[in-house]
């Protein structure tokens, strides 16, 4: 399955999955059903293929069921300062899971903008004047790093909430360590409190339990369901940060051992704030305007399917020509891309990798 040759890399249907999420004709979610039964109501006609903005394999039906059932699922969180693990667990079954990269990047574009802002101060060009009250001073304000951070966790929790019917979220409690008279270290460590309080509110805005469980209690878990976990932290398993995430959302609905190792492999697509013109000048001194979220009136990451290069998403603009990128790496296939060449499908987030296991779970293809 490879992005590069026109092909969903979404988990389709020869994905290792051993629950498929459903969704109901007006796509209130529904419980997932085996890989056999999707399969079924596809052949039938009585639903269709759909991928949400993770990248997550889902069907909808053609019509609303009229006495739905629903069972205890929950969703494990394992916070993290590079990579981060979610996993959907049933009272028997592993619905899904997911290991993304934390967002890092917004602190270093915050002090850049705020470098480009004091330059442009003293030259002649367009600028906003110089603001000296702190207006965020004694504000109960989210540091813009850390809300980029905690908000990506709330991103992934809201797609999988559209498409997984979870009522519980049980999330490792991560506390900073405080050390007594040392005022600077302490100080640092207060946008991770305040993060991690600001998570559990928009969790409880969501509909959710929330279920919070101590570093050492989730090692005793792991220890409990016999699991272990990698030293490596970026080796794209199951057993690097997803294995803690289970143990979390099994802990609360009493599955006894993992149904699938498969994951999810979601990567936030970065965008470059809208700036008023380039670092450097270029030929006669000018400076080309950079940034934004638009090309030539498409949104960036928009999903086509390009003539030659197949499934791809947008990014910039070169003159009246577009540049796309490659789902697998986000690499530039081309600069030189017309629009009569694109057929536009939707608007992605994420670009998302799906990792089957070596064994365990269900094979739709099958």
């Amino acid at each position: 399955m490879d992005i590069g040759e026109g092909k969903l890399n979404f988990a389709p249907e020869d994905a290792i999955v051993s629950r498929v999420p459903v969704v109901s004709a007006d796509g209130t979610p529904l419980m997932p059903c085996k890989p056999a039964k999707a399969r079924k109501l596809l052949k039938a006609g009585r639903a269709v293929k759909k991928w949400d903005k993770l990248g997550v394999f889902y069907i909808q039906l053609r019509s609303n069921p009229a006495k739905p059932s629903y069972q205890p699922l929950a969703v494990g969180v394992d916070p993290g300062s590079k990579f981060e693990g979610f996993s959907v667990v049933g009272t028997e079954d592993t619905v899904l899971n997911t290991m993304s990269e934390a967002v890092d990047w917004v602190k270093r574009a915050v002090e850049q903008r705020r470098q480009m802002r004091r330059a442009r101060r003293y030259r002649k060009t367009r600028r906003r004047g110089y603001r000296g009250d702190n207006r965020l001073r004694n504000k109960n304000s989210l540091p813009p790093s850390t809300k980029a951070r905690w908000d990506a966790k709330l991103r992934i929790m809201k797609q999988l909430k559209r498409i997984i019917p979870i009522r519980v979220a049980v999330v490792e409690d991560v506390k900073a360590e405080t050390r007594k008279g040392c005022r600077r270290w302490n100080t640092n460590f207060s946008p991770l409190e305040a993060g991690k309080q600001y998570l559990y509110s928009e969790l409880e805005r969501m509909g959710l339990k929330i279920v919070t469980k101590r570093g050492t209690e989730t090692i005793q878990l792991r220890e409990q369901f016999g699991l272990t976990k990698l030293k490596n932290k970026s080796k794209q398993v199951f057993e690097t940060h997803c294995v803690d995430a289970w143990v979390l959302a099994a802990s609360e609905t009493g599955a006894s051992y993992p149904t699938t190792k498969s994951l999810y492999y979601p990567i936030p697509l970065r965008w470059h704030r809208r700036q008023l013109h380039r670092l450097e000048f270029e030929g006669g001194g000018m400076r080309k305007r950079y940034g934004g979220t638009m090309s030539l009136g498409l949104k960036k990451g928009t999903l086509v399917k390009h003539v030659k290069y197949g499934l791809c998403y947008i990014g910039g603009n070169l003159r009246e020509r577009f540049s796309l990128h490659s789902l697998k790496d986000g690499k530039r296939l081309t600069q030189n891309a017309k629009r009569e060449e694109l057929k536009i499908l939707t608007r992605i987030a994420f670009r998302t990798q799906f990792l089957p296991a070596i064994s365990g779970g269900v094979s739709l293809g099958e």
